[in-house]
C-alpha cells in the first residue's frame, strides 16, 4: 500500500486458493523477483454496499460478462477523523476496473445516504452519486482480512498479495467499530491475487505450475452470501409437504 493515492486502476485480477504449503514454496520463489510492498502487512476493511435484496452481489454471482459493485474501504480500522476509500469496482470481459474517491470516514455513510453536502464534487463522485441514484444500495456487510503484499521489482505494476483470517460481520456496519468479525474460510485457506496490467511473466507462470497452485473464481463478497445469507434463508424456509397418493388419486 504506497503512499501515493491511486484513484483509478485498470488491470487483471487472478486468484488462486492456497494451502499454507503452498504459500511458502511460491514466498520461496517470488523472492529474487519481488519485494515486500512499502506497508507489507496490513488490515483490510470493507463495507459493501448492496440493494435490500443483494440484487448486485446475486447478479454478480451469475457471471455476467460485465458486473459491479460498490464498497467503502480502510487500511486498519478508521478513526474520527480519517480518511477512507468509496470504490466502484466494475469487471468488464476479464478486465477489472476500479475507481474511488477519498474523504473522511465519519461523512461517507451521510454522502452515500443522499447528503449532496457531502459530496466531493469530482468526475468519480458523481459516478458514484449517479450509480446510488439508480441502484439504491445500503450497508450489507462488513469484510475485513489481514494482507501480505509484494510488488514486482523488474516489472513494478505486478503485485501480489495473500490474504488470511477472512472475516465478517452484519452489525456494526461503520468502519470506526474495528475489524472483528466472524471467519467466512477455514483457517488454513490462503487467497492469492496476482494483479497485473497484461499477461505474467514466464517465471511466476512456470512457479505457480511446481507449486500446483490453479486459478479459481473467488469474490469474499460473493462468499460471504452464498455461505452465510443463503443458509440463513434456507434454514427459514418451511419443509416441502409430501403429495401422498391419496391426495392425488381424489384430485
Amino acid at each position: 500500500m504506497a503512499n501515493t493515492i491511486q484513484c483509478c486502476f485498470k488491470r487483471y485480477e487472478k486468484k488462486y486458493m492456497l494451502t499454507p504449503a503452498q504459500q511458502a514454496r511460491i514466498l520461496e520463489g517470488i523472492r529474487a523477483h519481488m519485494k515486500p510492498d512499502e506497508h507489507a502487512n496490513y488490515t483490510i476493511c470493507n463495507i459493501y454496499y448492496d440493494t435490500e435484496d443483494f440484487a448486485l452481489i446475486r447478479a454478480s454471482l451469475e457471471k455476467p460478462v460485465y458486473k459491479e459493485k460498490l464498497r467503502v474501504r480502510s487500511y486498519g480500522a478508521a478513526k474520527d477523523g480519517s480518511k477512507a476509500f468509496v470504490e466502484i469496482k466494475k469487471k468488464y470481459d476479464g478486465v477489472v476496473y476500479k475507481r474511488r474517491v477519498t474523504m473522511e470516514a465519519s461523512k461517507i455513510p451521510g454522502w452515500l445516504g443522499g447528503d449532496p453536502r457531502l459530496s466531493p464534487g469530482d468526475q468519480i463522485s458523481r459516478e458514484i452519486e449517479w450509480f446510488q441514484r439508480y441502484h439504491k444500495t445500503e450497508p450489507r456487510v462488513f469484510i475485513a482480512y489481514d494482507r501480505l503484499a509484494f510488488a514486482g521489482i523488474e516489472q513494478p505494476d505486478l503485485r501480489i498479495t495473500f490474504d488470511t483470517d477472512i472475516r465478517y460481520r452484519e452489525t456494526d456496519l461503520d468502519l470506526r467499530k474495528g475489524d472483528w468479525g466472524y471467519p467466512i474460510l477455514g483457517k488454513d485457506q490462503i487467497l492469492m491475487e496476482i494483479k497485473i496490467p497484461g499477461a505474467a511473466p514466464l517465471w511466476l507462470t512456470a512457479l505457480l505450475s511446481e507449486a500446483g497452485a490453479f486459478q479459481t473464481s473467488f469474490s469474499k463478497y460473493g462468499t460471504y452470501y452464498k455461505n452465510i445469507v443463503m443458509k440463513k434463508v434456507n434454514a427459514r424456509r418451511p419443509a416441502a409437504v409430501p403429495f401422498r397418493k391419496e391426495m392425488r388419486q381424489s384430485a
